[in-house]
């Protein structure tokens, strides 16, 4: 499986894959409107907690592959900056994450996005073992069992051992492992009226692209992708200098000093001469 993973990685340049944002920002806007997810806190131990609109995503928006860049870039985000950020902040290695799915809204009809789903469901699996302690399910509506049905043996066997399903919104179960402020906006009881408020609210809703944790991974990606524009190799070649039969040592370094001022902006790359060597051959 190692083998496997690796392999999937150098064929999918998942090296890069936070080098490459989606742009432009509009698109990227609505891939966040319709592939809903987000960290919403941390638990008592320090495990990140992404939350998963299941029931609302419509995944309408883009074409497959962008959402799969999507997610594959959260998942990395998650792997190199968030795990290693909270293994600080709590002083004890944090390799895992918390996962809520919200299946408010869900329909039959989301099972016409099955394939997209199986893409990410295996991608996860295959690539991210071990990466998520349980799933917890909220919100299920009635259909729910329809639809678990079909996507329950599209899994692995150790995902499907994590799947715990809460009932309703499951704020008072989740609570015995998290604090308030980290329960995602669907989580929360709230009176209609301050729903409708916390729905507006970016910093409140983390599947919003104005929520801090899409902030800070949108603008990580665009920065690392000027670094590489930045770093990129410099194309490299040779250059051809005829010198005197008798030249001495100042006037071979004159000549090729004359030669070198010919090419525009050397000056800025003075590390493009440090294996530079002399072919004496006539």
């Amino acid at each position: 499986m190692l083998v496997d993973c690796l392999e999937w990685r150098v064929q999918n340049d998942i090296d890069d894959m936070l080098t490459k944002p989606i742009v432009p920002v509009e698109l990227y806007r609505a891939i966040r409107n319709s592939q809903l997810i987000g960290l919403s806190g941390y638990s008592n131990e320090g495990l990140p907690v992404f939350a998963v609109g299941v029931g609302l995503s419509t995944f309408d928006r883009a074409s497959v592959h962008y959402y799969v860049q999507s997610h594959i870039q959260i998942n990395e985000y998650r792997d190199r900056i968030i795990l290693p950020e909270a293994t600080k902040k709590y002083g004890r290695h944090i390799c895992k994450c918390i996962k809520i799915l919200d299946m408010t809204g869900l329909k039959l009809s989301a099972l016409n996005q099955i394939k997209l789903m199986t893409i990410i469901s295996s991608i996860d699996d295959l690539n991210y073992p071990e990466k998520t302690v349980t799933y917890y399910i909220v919100n299920a509506p009635y259909i729910f069992s329809a639809c678990w049905k079909v996507v329950k043996p599209l899994l692995q066997e150790r995902t499907r051992k994590k799947i715990n399903v809460l009932s309703g919104c499951g704020q008072d179960d989740l609570l015995k492992i998290m604090e308030y402020s980290s329960l995602p906006h669907f989580c929360r009881k709230r009176s209609s009226t301050s729903s409708k408020r916390a729905d507006n609210n970016a910093d409140d809703n983390c599947f919003s692209l104005d929520h801090p944790f899409h902030k800070q991974l949108y603008d990580y990606i665009k920065q690392q992708s000027s670094v590489r524009g930045r770093t990129a190799p410099l194309k490299q070649g040779s250059v051809h200098v005829t010198l005197p039969e008798d030249a001495d040592e100042g006037d071979i370094a004159k000549i090729l000093e004359s030669e070198l001022e010919k090419f525009e902006g050397l000056e800025k790359y003075p590390d493009s001469f440090r294996d530079l060597k002399i072919n004496d051959d006539v």
